[in-house]
């Protein structure tokens, strides 16, 4: 039972054998997966991929680095493409400080904008959020009704605790496996289990011992089994708790 939350398979590394890789996963133990959008384009990218797998769902959306395409025709295609059931979130989306390509308040802007069509959809959101913390907790708490995942969390245990009291749920990638990973260790351990779910991020990332390689969702396995290994419990309870928090994270029954 493993939920990979946070996937990027129509990323053109994978171009050359994505089909035997996604016939592959089921085999490796992967039971569902969500294919994250970044732009418009990825968007309907991600849907068209979903449709013939019936455990891949997507979200739809623009991330920090593609938020200046976010105007009303944008948010128009997103309100169309979240008809289709394969929609589970509108992600992802957030703020990004660290290169700061793209100005701050036109982040924050598209930031809004993108809380403001889920409130209105009444669903969940994946947020990138990087060296934004402040910013990011004063945006979302704009918005008490939306809910969602702070995916491949990278602040403090005590944000990720706030977080929690305010309904969301914490997304760990193999970042956790890392030797050097202390603030995501110490927030894998401070937070109820029920709010933490795995992703891999892929091609991002890959956990420990694949580190350096193109990571892909069948490698999902090992940060359950460094979560399970932080909480001090079995690798099944930790497989089938974040199993269920993502199903009820993105609402798939």
């Amino acid at each position: 039972m493993l939920f990979d939350t946070h996937v990027h398979l129509n990323d053109p590394c994978f171009d050359p054998d994505r089909a035997q890789l996604m016939a592959s996963l089921p085999e490796k133990g992967l039971t569902l997966a969500m294919n994250a959008g970044c732009s418009l384009q990825t968007s309907k990218e991600a849907l068209e991929m979903a449709a013939p797998y019936d455990w891949l769902y997507c979200s739809v959306g623009s991330h920090p680095d593609s938020c200046d395409e976010v105007n009303d025709e944008v948010l128009e295609e997103y309100r169309k493409l979240c008809q289709n059931p394969k929609v589970k979130a509108i992600g992802e989306i957030g703020l990004d400080y660290h290169y700061e390509d793209i100005p701050r308040e036109i982040q924050q802007k598209a930031f809004i904008a993108q809380m403001e069509l889920a409130r209105e959809l009444d669903m969940p959101v994946i947020v990138h959020e990087r060296e934004a913390h402040e910013d990011g907790m004063n945006i979302i708490r704009q918005f008490p009704t939306v809910k969602g995942v702070f995916h491949c969390y990278s602040g403090s245990a005590e944000m990720a605790r706030q977080l929690v009291k305010l309904g969301w749920y914490i997304g760990f990638t193999g970042v956790l496996t890392f030797k050097n990973a202390r603030k995501a260790v110490e927030t894998a351990a401070a937070i109820p289990l029920d709010r933490i779910v795995i992703e891999t991020d892929c091609p991002f990332m890959a956990p420990e011992p694949f580190r350096g390689r193109r990571c892909d969702p069948g490698m999902v396995y090992r940060v359950a089994e460094k979560l399970a290994e932080i909480r001090g419990i079995p690798v099944e309870e930790a497989q089938k708790a974040t199993f269920e928090n993502g199903k009820r994270l993105y609402r798939i029954d």
